[in-house]
C-alpha cells in the first residue's frame, strides 16, 4: 500500500480489531488502571517492530521455500497464547485491592511478537520499499500503535467502571483468559488446516 491514507486506514483497522495483545491491554487497564498500564505500550511497539522485521527479512524467504515452517510458527504462537491464558486464569483475584498485575511488559512484548496481525502488516500492509523510503510509513504505524494501544487500555478501565461491582478482577481476568484461549484455538486450527 503506497498511498499513506490507505495505509493509515488499514493499520488502524487491523490494530483496532480485538486480538491477543488488545485483550491483554484491556485486561491490564481493567485491573491495574491507565497509569500503570501505559508502560505496556512501548512493549507492544517493540514486539511489532521486531516481529515485522523478522518476518520481512528472514521468515518471508523461508516460508516461500518451506510451507511447513509457516504452520510450525502458528502452532508455536498458539501454544504461547494458551500458556498466557492459563497464567491469566490462575492469577484472577476477588477484589481490585488484592488484584495482582498479571499483564507484565514481557507478556505483552512476547504476545505481540507472536501476534498473527504482524504477518498481515509485514506481507500485506507495509509496502515493499527500501529502508529510507519506509520511514513515513513506519512513523505512521508507530503513532497508530500508541493511539490504539492506549485506547484498549482505556476501554478496559471504562468497562470496569461502568459495570460497577459486576466487573470483578476475577471476571475480567478470566474472560480475558477465555478470549486468549479462543485466539489460540483459531490460530492452531489454521495451522493444522494449512498442514493438511
Amino acid at each position: 500500500m503506497h498511498d499513506l491514507l490507505t495505509f493509515a486506514l488499514a493499520v488502524l483497522a487491523l490494530l483496532a480489531t480485538p486480538g491477543p495483545t488488545n485483550t491483554l491491554l484491556a485486561a491490564s487497564g481493567a485491573t491495574a488502571g491507565l497509569r500503570w498500564s501505559l508502560r505496556l505500550v512501548p512493549c507492544e511497539i517493540a514486539g511489532y517492530v521486531l516481529s515485522i522485521a523478522i518476518l520481512t527479512i528472514v521468515v518471508g524467504p523461508l516460508v516461500a521455500g518451506h510451507p511447513a515452517f509457516s504452520a510450525a510458527l502458528r502452532l508455536a504462537a498458539a501454544a504461547y497464547l494458551s500458556w498466557s491464558a492459563v497464567v491469566l486464569w490462575r492469577s484472577a483475584a476477588d477484589s481490585f485491592a488484592h488484584a495482582p498485575r498479571p499483564v507484565t511488559p514481557l507478556r505483552v512484548f512476547v504476545t505481540t511478537l507472536l501476534n498473527p496481525k504482524a504477518l498481515v502488516f509485514a506481507f500485506a500492509v507495509f509496502p515493499a520499499l527500501p529502508l529510507p523510503e519506509i520511514a513515513p510509513y513506519a512513523a505512521l504505524f508507530l503513532s497508530a500503535v500508541v493511539v490504539v494501544g492506549t485506547g484498549w487500555i482505556i476501554v478496559g478501565q471504562v468497562l470496569v467502571r461502568s459495570a460497577g461491582s459486576t466487573a470483578t478482577p476475577r471476571l475480567v481476568t478470566r474472560v480475558s483468559a477465555i478470549v486468549l484461549a479462543v485466539f489460540a484455538t483459531l490460530i492452531a486450527g489454521t495451522a493444522v488446516a494449512a498442514a493438511l
